[in-house]
């Protein structure tokens, strides 16, 4: 993205260019991807109601709890078997009691646990406190039983004596109790507040999943069968169950629905052994004042079942700028196709993939391979090749003699015919007895005779010292292509190469001084264009092989008989 510096910057627009397939395999899979992603996107979109602007749901719940439960010593009311809330939105029932009556401050023996129980007072220490006795020990052993000796113990007499729940459950009965859940909701984005007690409300009914969905009375029975268990069961050590009430809710007006629904579950692992204490239960107690005005209680192990009324959902009303959203956002899905095509197309390139020419051609077509600008990059082209060699590497040896990456050129835009003198109608038939392609000096009668480099393979290079000049114009023995007739044409020929600088630059002075040296760089520019094609990336690093340097040299020879060379471009 060009840099915003002025205001002709800001103004301009960028667009992809699109190479396009035309191939019936390739274009059905794209359609294929195409219609799955769209499926895809419209399904959800109104199967999770994209097009909605949520809000999460604000409740407060108030629970009422009826029955009358019949036991042998006594009858339980709600006053009795239903105790304070035990946390946020619950409440909790009395299924199982331990009591113990008439308890008053005073001696007893402890509670025959194994830190208790003794044999003589040593065993026993004055002030020892354990958190599983249920009081101070006096230092004294006594007996518990007839068999038993514990540590005496300051406390709350007698000692509770009965450890395990009784089997069954003494309110048993309470499954037939009931329990009306008031429940209010509101969700704030919308300013929307609802019940789940219709106006149209029925005392008399119970909840039933099938037959009353949305009755807010529950038998506590049903409630526990609906989460997998049975009451009676879990009645003796307790438990806690889950009541779940979600409201998902659709505030949109051509399709308003707003309505609980009810699932119950168990949340505490009824599977804990003994030692992690299972169920749920605690301890309470009801105190007194003796006749004498001693104090007196009556302690209490209540076993129950705690309910947690768990409330969550969310609302959702049509929003148009969360429709764009989602679209925007699913448009990208569709770009699947294009990874997945394209990932086929360039597959052939794998090791592990068999090569495909279908493949290959497509792929050139689609990629162009740009070299970073690194200073070794060269590239260098041979008559008995058709294509351009990439060699990347820091050179130890001769350029001849590496092997490099094989590079294909572009060729059809260098056949300009107006870069070309038109030939006069008598010319000779032969190019080479032309006068006008006769270079200005011929000195190859006159050159003594060279040493044939190692590396040269036509037979016409000189020795030269730097590895990037050590270039021969073919990559097997054979003949150079400085013996060809249209290599004068193009690099030798005088007229042609004063035309092609006037084409390039009409008001040129062409007697100015050193005209030699702007024939020979304009005839070093024509090889390029002639062997390397019309890419400019190509142009800037190709290398001129040693013998077609020295021949246009010989041509066009430095007044001074100094020639820069090769330079390479950093």
């Amino acid at each position: 993205m060009p840099a915003c510096c002025s205001l002709k910057n800001v103004c301009e627009y960028e667009t992809s260019k699109v190479v396009r397939i035309q191939s019936v395999y390739y274009g059905s899979i794209k359609w294929a991807i195409h219609s799955v992603v769209f499926l895809y996107v419209c399904v959800v979109l109104i199967a999770d109601k994209r097009y909605q602007k949520r809000d999460a749901v604000i409740s407060s719940v108030h629970t009422k709890v009826k029955g009358v439960a019949q036991t042998e010593q006594r009858i339980y009311d709600t006053a009795e078997y239903t105790v304070p809330m035990q946390g946020v939105d619950s409440f909790f029932v009395v299924t199982n009691i331990i009591m113990t009556e008439n308890q008053i401050q005073g001696l007893c023996p402890e509670f025959p646990i194994a830190k208790a129980v003794c044999s003589t007072d040593r065993s026993c220490a004055k002030g020892r406190m354990d958190p599983q006795s249920n009081g101070i020990q006096t230092g004294r052993c006594v007996k518990y039983n007839a068999t038993v000796k514990t540590c005496e113990v300051t406390a709350w007499c007698p000692i509770e004596s009965i450890k395990s729940a009784p089997k069954p459950a003494i309110l048993r009965s309470a499954e037939n109790f009931t329990v009306l859940i008031k429940n209010n909701i509101h969700f704030p984005k919308f300013n929307y507040t609802t019940r789940n007690i219709s106006p149209e409300f029925n005392i008399s009914c119970t909840y039933n999943k099938i037959s009353a969905p949305y009755c807010p009375i529950f038998r506590l029975g049903d409630i526990l069968q609906e989460a997998g268990e049975k009451f009676s069961e879990v009645a003796i050590q307790g438990g806690i169950v889950g009541i779940e009430i979600n409201w998902d809710c659709n505030l949109d007006r051509w399709l308003h629905r707003c309505s609980p629904k009810y699932g119950f579950r168990r949340l505490d692992d009824k599977k804990a052994s003994e030692a992690l204490y299972p169920g749920y239960n605690f301890r309470f107690a009801k105190y007194y004042k003796q006749a004498n005005g001693k104090e007196e209680r009556t302690l209490i192990k209540a076993y129950g079942i705690r309910f947690d009324i768990l409330v969550f959902g969310m609302g959702g009303q049509f929003n148009f700028f969360e429709l764009l959203v989602y679209i925007g956002s699913a448009l990208s899905y569709f770009g699947l196709a294009q990874l997945f095509v394209d990932f086929l197309i360039t597959s052939y390139t794998f090791p592990c993939f068999k090569s495909n020419p279908v493949k290959e051609y497509y792929y050139r077509k689609k990629c162009e391979s740009v070299p970073g600008p690194r200073w070794t990059l060269l590239y260098v082209a041979y008559v008995d090749e058709p294509h351009v060699t990439m060699i990347d590497k820091l050179l130890r040896t001769s350029l001849q003699k590496i092997k490099g990456e094989i590079i294909h050129r572009r060729l059809g835009g260098f056949m300009r015919s107006a870069k070309l003198p038109p030939r006069h109608p008598d010319a000779d038939a032969t190019l080479g007895n032309a006068q006008e392609l006769q270079p200005l000096q011929k000195k190859e009668d006159a050159a003594p005779h060279r040493q044939r480099p190692s590396w040269c393979c036509c037979g016409k290079c000189r020795p030269a010292q730097p590895y990037w000049e050590q270039l021969c114009c073919r990559r097997t023995d054979g003949a150079c292509i400085t013996v060809s007739a249209l290599f004068e044409q193009l690099l030798l020929s005088r007229p042609a190469l004063e035309f092609t600088l006037l084409y390039e630059d009409p008001l040129l002075d062409l007697k100015a001084e050193t005209p030699n040296k702007r024939l020979r760089h304009a005839a070093y520019e024509q090889y390029i264009r002639w062997r390397f094609g019309e890419d400019g990336n190509l142009a800037r690093r190709a290398v001129l092989p040693n013998c077609c340097r020295w021949s246009i040299r010989e041509a066009f020879p430095s007044e001074d008989g100094q020639y820069t060379g090769f330079r390479k471009k950093k």
